[in-house]
C-alpha cells in the first residue's frame, strides 16, 4: 500500500480522552467482581469447535503446527461462554472474563468483527437475580458521570404487546408478516417466525427505547432458548433475559441449561438449520457437552463493552470507541 493512500487511516479512530475513559470503566468493572469475590480468568481464544448458532459467523483459520497438537482447523471464539462453562464444571466458583471475542461478517456502526465483552457466571442464581447485579454494573459505570438511568421490566409478551400491539405467543406467522411489510419492505425468504420477532424488535420497538432508560426483557419463546433453560408455564418461556440502555441491547443472559442431551438436541437443530441455509457447519463442542453433566445450577451474562462504550460516551459510532476499528486494523 502506497502512503498517499493510508493518508490519516494510521490515526486512532477513538480520541485519546475517550480512550482514557474507556480504561476507567475497565478498573471499575475489575472493581466491582473483586469486591463481589468472583474470579477473573483467561479462557483460549482459539478452539477446535465453533459456534453452531446460526445467526452468528464464526472466523477459523488452519494451524501448521504438530497433529499432536490436535484438530489443524481452529475457530476464533465468538463469546468465551463454552470454556467458562467447562471452569464452572471443573469447581472454580463465581468468574468473569474481559476479553476480546470475533464474529464474521458484522461490521457497521454497531458492529465490529473484533469487539470486547463481559461475561461472567454466579453458582446457585437464577436469571431475575443476575438481571439484577447486571443493572448494578451499569448504574455503576454511569455514575462515574453523575448519569442517573431509570429501569423498566418487561416480560417478553409484555413488551411486544405494549409497543407494538401484537402478542407473539398468540399470533400466526402470517399476522407478524403483514405487520412487517405495512411498515417496512423485506424479503422473507429463509426467514422463520424468530427471524420475523427478532424484526419487530430491532425496527420497531428498540427505536421507542428511552435514551436514559435501562430496559430489560426477560422470559423469551421457548423456541428462542439458546443456551438456557425453558420453564413449562402454561406457555413455555426460555429463562433468559437482554439488556437495552435505549436502542442499544448490551447484555444477554440466561438461567444456564445443565442437561447435556438436550444441549446436544440443540446443537443438531442448528446445524441442520446452518445446512438449510447452506452456511458453514462448525464442529460442535463436545468438550462442553461432557462438561454440561458437572455444570452447577447457574446464571451467566454476556455484556458487550464497545455497545455500553457508546452509550456512555454519547457516540453513535462504534469505531468512536475503539483505538482501531476493523477498516484501520
Amino acid at each position: 500500500m502506497e502512503l498517499k493512500q493510508v493518508s490519516d487511516a494510521w490515526r486512532s479512530s477513538a480520541s485519546v480522552v475517550d480512550l482514557k475513559m474507556r480504561a476507567q470503566v475497565y478498573q471499575f468493572i475489575r472493581q466491582f467482581f473483586l469486591q463481589r469475590e468472583v474470579l477473573e480468568v483467561e479462557t483460549p481464544m482459539l478452539s477446535e469447535a465453533g459456534n453452531t448458532d446460526p445467526n452468528i459467523a464464526s472466523f477459523h483459520l488452519q494451524f501448521s503446527g504438530p497433529q499432536s497438537a490436535g484438530n489443524a482447523k481452529r475457530w476464533l471464539r465468538t463469546s468465551p461462554e463454552f470454556a467458562l462453562k467447562r471452569l464452572l464444571a471443573s469447581g472454580i466458583g463465581d468468574c468473569y472474563e474481559l476479553g476480546r471475542v470475533f464474529r464474521n461478517g458484522e461490521f457497521g456502526g454497531k458492529h465490529n468483527p473484533e469487539f470486547t465483552m463481559l461475561e461472567w457466571y454466579r453458582v446457585g442464581w437464577n436469571h431475575q437475580q443476575l438481571i439484577e447485579e447486571c443493572l448494578n454494573l451499569v448504574q455503576g459505570i454511569f455514575n462515574l458521570q453523575n448519569r442517573q438511568l431509570t429501569v423498566l421490566r418487561y416480560a417478553y409478551q409484555q413488551l411486544y404487546i405494549e409497543y407494538v400491539g401484537i402478542n407473539p405467543h398468540q399470533c400466526s406467522d402470517l399476522q407478524l408478516m403483514t405487520f412487517i411489510e405495512q411498515k417496512t419492505k423485506i424479503d422473507f425468504d429463509g426467514m422463520n417466525r424468530d427471524d420475523y420477532l427478532n424484526l419487530i424488535m430491532t425496527h420497531f420497538i428498540e427505536p421507542q427505547l428511552s435514551d436514559s432508560q435501562l430496559t430489560v426483557v426477560y422470559d423469551f419463546p421457548a423456541s428462542q432458548c439458546a443456551l438456557a433453560k425453558i420453564r413449562n408455564d402454561t406457555i413455555p418461556v426460555a429463562e433468559r433475559f437482554e439488556l437495552y440502555l435505549g436502542s442499544f441491547e448490551l447484555a444477554n443472559g440466561y438461567h444456564e441449561l445443565t442437561d447435556s442431551m438436550e444441549q446436544g438436541h440443540r446443537f443438531t437443530q442448528d446445524l441442520v438449520t446452518r445446512e438449510q441455509r447452506k452456511d458453514i457447519l462448525p464442529d460442535q463442542d463436545m468438550r462442553l457437552l461432557h462438561a454440561l453433566n458437572d455444570l452447577p445450577a447457574c446464571a451467566g451474562v454476556a455484556m458487550g463493552i464497545d455497545r455500553l462504550m457508546m452509550a456512555f460516551l454519547n457516540k453513535n459510532e462504534i469505531s468512536e470507541v475503539l483505538a482501531f476499528d476493523f477498516s484501520r486494523a
